[in-house]
């Protein structure tokens, strides 16, 4: 059994007496310099500080040993980590209070309304939101600044960051700035423990983005046949889509916008669209990895939970290569606006079943002193779920 301590920057006066039991009778116990500098004298077990890389010393973790961990361990912490590495049944889990819980607390913040964002590892342009309220763990004392000035570039300059360092111990300190005036003057001696509680302002409600809202040359797919596409695609949390064909990238967007732990990697041959995908995913802080051309930039990626097809139908090859990589039970939808693609996807339908659709759409344009329709191009969709 491995055992994980929680302990916050209060240290063992924080501890319950079930944590400084465990902690009394550990014969070795891992954590960063700073988690074990955080033990007292009652602790006399081995202190092994983590290596860096950390993954392969987390997978040779000896059976009985004892871990450390900040906050609540399966709150984007170590806890998580090694229950998928060991399982539930080997590792058990003695959480202190999250920092997530604790700024809430010192905000007024219901949790359950907040959304927690984690930049230890991950880049800062996926803590870029549109609206809504958030606390996102820092990597550390660069954090707040460079997600600052990201907010502030991207036209979020008025959101309300508090940054608040050392939660819950003797240090604990407090900072509150707008986002624009932080990027402009970023203050001095900002500790690595720190969090950013962030009110994102101005808070744009947007279901679905319309298409002026991303830099496109023409090649996107068109609000409301993205809007059925993405019904269609059905994403369920933590899924990975593969945007083939990405043009845009606005399918990729919205998908990796549209639930928890969503992503997407997006596919495209054109150099100036992969930089234009590039721009997007900053501006709307999603976790999107961009590629080149699809099939041959498919090796090395992750695989999909779903593959969305948006260009390069009549390319030889393509769709078998998707479907192969598709994963048993992952669905494939794709679409269509010239007769040749038509033809291949009515091909692959005979073949593989599934469901056949086609969308048109209008759009209110003057007329005069009236207002008339013009048709956009009628849309054919395949959409199949491999067996």
């Amino acid at each position: 059994m491995i055992v994980v301590v929680g302990i916050g920057a209060d240290g063992m006066a924080g501890l319950s007496g079930e944590a400084r039991a465990e902690l009394a009778r550990a014969e070795a116990i891992y954590g960063s310099a700073r988690q074990l500098d955080l033990l007292d004298d009652t602790v006399s077990a081995q202190r092994c500080e983590w290596p860096s890389p950390m993954m392969p010393a987390l997978r040779s973790l000896p059976d009985g040993v004892h871990v450390l961990a900040s906050g609540d361990p399966m709150l984007h912490g170590v806890g998580g980590t090694l229950v998928r590495l060991f399982g539930p049944e080997k590792v058990r889990v003695l959480p202190h209070v999250s920092s997530a819980a604790l700024a809430c607390a010192r905000l007024g913040w219901c949790v359950q309304d907040t959304e927690v964002i984690s930049l230890v590892t991950a880049e800062p342009h996926t803590a870029v939101r549109r609206g809504g309220r958030a606390v996102v763990l820092s990597r550390d004392a660069s954090t707040p600044a460079k997600l600052a000035r990201l907010l502030a570039d991207t036209g979020r300059g008025d959101s309300r960051l508090t940054v608040l360092e050392q939660l819950g111990g003797p240090a604990e300190r407090r900072c509150d700035a707008t986002a624009r005036d932080w990027a402009a003057h970023p203050p001095r001696g900002v500790d690595d423990l720190n969090v950013v509680a962030v009110h994102y302002l101005p808070d744009e409600r947007i279901a679905s983005l319309p298409d002026d809202a991303l830099d496109h040359d023409g090649q996107i797919t068109k609000r409301g046949v993205r809007a059925a596409t993405l019904a269609t695609l059905a994403a369920r949390p933590g899924e990975l889509l593969w945007d083939v064909g990405a043009g845009s990238g606005s399918i990729a967007i919205e998908w990796a916008r549209s639930g928890i732990g969503c992503a997407a990697i997006a596919f495209e041959r054109d150099e100036r669209r992969r930089d234009r995908i590039r721009h997007n995913v900053v501006r709307f802080g999603v976790t999107v990895e961009v590629r080149g051309a699809a099939p041959d930039a498919f090796d090395g990626a992750a695989d999909p939970s779903v593959i969305f097809v948006g260009g390069g139908l009549t390319q030889p090859g393509l769709l078998d290569a998707c479907v192969d990589r598709l994963p048993a039970d992952g669905r494939l939808v794709a679409n269509a606006v010239t007769a040749e693609s038509e033809a291949v996807l009515a091909q692959w339908y005979s073949s593989l079943g599934g469901e056949l659709q086609r969308y048109q759409h209008y759009a209110g344009e003057p007329l005069g002193k009236f207002t008339g329709w013009r048709a956009a191009m009628p849309v054919t969709q395949w959409a199949v779920t491999k067996r």
